[in-house]
């Protein structure tokens, strides 16, 4: 593909995030699970559930997501709020997701218990925060840590002081904080902005970016998440994770060569 300039590529990406971002694209994405409830403890709680197991294949992490909403009866954040520790254990009990097991499930539904016992929405994490969400991201995996886990466990919360791009947290965020206007998104936290987002980056939207000439390092990582952000700003500075529609469906559904 020749070089674009950035007037062309901002109306080709325009248009790509428009051809995605629509409730059709629900059909075949965890995130329609969360479409299922109406209580938005219930959709953060799902949503931070179903994002840490989201990789792979996309019908195998909805399939474990309908796993969890069962074995959550349906009322995530009321199970998780009055539940024991044997009940805890009882519902965990031979769950796995690829590398997410029953022991990862009681880590993180023991950390929302404690969360919940003094605070009203995880979004009280990312409070404070100005120009992106990083430090969120990092208080998050702060406060879970404190509960008590298996080592193996903290490779499930992204660390972002190593240089990880965080992908799923990055696309929970989006879930979390997007407008809903378009049915996709949920935008339930409303002290947050769309520009403070990051795009999820993975091998399939890092791949996408390059070929575009979006991103330039070789390596999906924090830092390639800071050069991916600065373009992706310049596009949009509102809602630059818009774009993650566009790179993802480019990847997905469109077989040409970039």
């Amino acid at each position: 593909m020749e070089k674009w300039c950035s007037a062309e590529l901002k109306s080709f990406l325009d248009e790509k995030a428009e051809q995605y971002e629509t409730p059709t694209f629900l059909d075949s994405d965890p995130l329609g699970l969360l479409h299922e409830f109406t209580n938005p403890l219930d959709q953060e709680i799902l949503g931070l559930l179903i994002a840490t197991i989201a990789w792979g294949n996309r019908s195998a992490i909805i399939k474990s997501g309908q796993n969890l909403i069962h074995r959550l009866d349906q009322n995530p954040y009321a199970v998780i709020s009055n539940a024991s520790s044997k009940e805890i254990n009882d519902l965990a009990k031979g769950f796995v997701h690829r590398t997410f097991n029953a022991d990862d499930l009681i880590f993180f539904c023991t950390s929302l218990q404690r969360f919940y016992k003094n605070h009203k929405s995880l979004e009280h994490l990312f409070f404070g925060q100005t120009d992106s969400v990083h430090k969120g991201i990092g208080a998050l995996r702060t406060f879970f840590l404190q509960t008590p886990h298996h080592y193996r466990s903290r490779k499930h919360l992204a660390d972002i002081s190593k240089n990880s791009a965080a992908k799923r947290l990055n696309l929970y965020l989006r879930w979390m904080v997007r407008d809903a206007k378009k049915g996709v998104d949920l935008g339930i936290w409303k002290h947050l902005s769309a520009s403070q987002l990051s795009c999820p980056l993975d091998v399939h939207s890092g791949r996408v970016a390059r070929s575009l000439g979006l991103l330039k390092r070789k390596q999906n990582d924090q830092k390639a998440l800071a050069e991916l952000d600065e373009v992706l700003r310049k596009l949009d500075s509102n809602d630059p994770v818009k774009y993650d529609f566009a790179l993802f469906g480019i990847g997905a559904y469109e077989f040409v060569s970039l």
